[in-house]
């Protein structure tokens, strides 16, 4: 399922850099905190590596 918005793509990729433990959970807030509790990695790759291209920068 790709993101809808850059931003709900940008908010996955965050989530996705702390499963990785690029990123301290503690600095994820608001969608991407979210993202990080509920969704799988595979999940948050999918919707982080969709493409930007056409895509609103808000939905």
């Amino acid at each position: 399922m790709p993101a809808k918005s850059k931003a709900q793509q940008m908010a996955a990729g965050a989530a996705l850099s702390a499963k990785h433990g690029d990123t301290k959970v503690s600095d994820l807030k608001g969608a991407s905190k979210s993202m990080y509790e509920s969704m799988s990695e595979k999940q948050l790759h999918d919707f982080a590596h969709s493409p930007q291209k056409g895509k609103p920068k808000h939905k």
